[in-house]
């Protein structure tokens, strides 16, 4: 009506949670570090036992690594200067993707510039209006955030549950498509995904099956293909997703099954096609990764050595971790300012650990997340856990 609007950065004005959090010296987000991704990390010029990386093969320092990087960017130079639909695509792309599709034991692999532009573009290629997206409550932002692209209809179902799941499959109509998409290890509680039951429910109900596996690639499974493999269904997923800034030392994201499925997304999926192709250095820094994965068994064995060794000194200490089945080791601390005193006491003691609150997981029930690595070495283990011990005597989430 040519009055004056509301003005669209009100809610930037309004947004005071964080000025709160500072005000109060209980902001942990945003921390700076000055080293790399490894077990001891600078910070504020103090050495910190990193408990909360991604890094869980210790791969994003090793010198084979870094020398496969400095070598692409010599070749190719530091960027690509377009997509991959047009200009962009290398022949380091091509032979990554031959790679991961070999070493995933799948027809074929397409790589995205990140992790997230994997679910947010293949989502939207593969459903549209008339199909279903059936979700599990807890699976990741990028999932939801590519479900709702999608224009699909969505529906969830109560984590990990497989009688409201099979509500969900209920209620799709027969002449209707539906697809099942789940994290294969859920990134903040450290569970995995009942693969057996939903490939059941899967097959039952004819739907399709994908598995964000981000956090399992590299890590579950005898020889690191993640979840389906941890738990013998390979076979019945239909799509695997997986992103190189966990276990593959790199940054972007890919996504692995049978050839016509994977063309028809490479036409299709706009966030690759509208995107920058990866980075010659990421793309080779992920092919020596698989490359290392496939030749150093023992580093998974070294993870899961840590991973079981820090999961039985917390039960020892009393902390509750959940349903936590992977590297990633939540410990309950209740309300949302407990996690961020707890975060910070630790990091004085020299122990970097992830505050993990609402929206994220549900009021008062806030957590920190720790994450381990092949690298971590007893020492930064035991250290670590004194100093979490302390803290958590201290602040009563433990008793004695």
């Amino acid at each position: 009506m040519g009055g004056v609007h509301v003005d669209v950065f009100r809610k930037c004005y309004d947004f005071e949670v964080v000025d709160k959090l500072r005000e109060q010296g209980m902001y942990a987000y945003f921390r700076t570090i000055r080293s790399g991704q490894d077990p001891i990390v600078q910070m504020n010029g103090h050495e910190v036992i990193m408990l909360g990386s991604n890094n869980y093969l210790g791969l994003t320092s090793h010198p084979e690594v870094k020398r496969a990087a400095a070598d692409a960017l010599e070749v190719y130079g530091s960027g690509t200067a377009g997509s991959r639909f047009l200009n962009g695509t290398l022949e380091i792309h091509e032979r990554l993707e031959e790679g991961l599709a070999r070493f995933m034991k799948r027809e074929k692999a397409l790589t995205f510039s990140t992790g997230f532009q994997v679910n947010l573009g293949v989502l939207p290629s593969l459903v549209d209006r008339q199909d279903s997206l059936i979700l599990d409550n807890l699976d990741h932002a990028c999932i939801l955030d590519g479900a709702r692209l999608s224009f699909g209809r969505v529906r969830t179902f109560k984590h990990n549950d497989m009688e409201t799941l099979e509500e969900r499959l209920r209620g799709i109509q027969d002449d209707r498509a539906g697809l099942i998409v789940v994290d294969g290890v859920f990134s903040m509680e450290g569970d995995l995904s009942n693969l057996v039951g939903i490939v059941d429910l899967k097959k039952k109900y004819g739907v399709r099956l994908m598995v964000d596996d981000a956090h399992g690639i590299g890590v579950m499974g005898e020889h690191g293909r993640g979840t389906a493999e941890h738990f013998g269904v390979e076979g019945e997923v239909d799509l695997v997703m997986g992103t190189f800034s966990k276990a593959l030392a790199g940054v972007g994201g890919f996504v692995v099954g049978d050839a016509k499925v994977i063309d028809f997304i490479k036409h299709k999926a706009r966030t690759m096609i509208f995107s920058a192709a990866p980075p010659p250095a990421s793309v080779a820094s992920v092919l020596k990764a698989v490359e290392i994965i496939e030749r150093e068994p023992e580093r998974r064995q070294r993870l899961w050595e840590n991973t079981r060794y820090m999961m039985r000194e917390f039960s020892n200490l009393g902390f509750d971790t959940g349903r936590s089945a992977s590297p990633v080791i939540p410990l309950m601390v209740g309300e949302d300012r407990a996690a961020f005193e707890f975060t910070l006491r630790l990091q004085e003691e020299g122990v970097f650990v992830n505050p993990v609150v609402a929206p994220a997981v549900p009021a008062d029930q806030a957590m920190i997340r720790t994450s381990y690595m092949a690298t971590h070495t007893r020492e930064h283990l035991d250290k670590a856990l004194e100093a979490i011990s302390g803290v958590g005597r201290q602040m009563g989430v433990i008793s004695g």
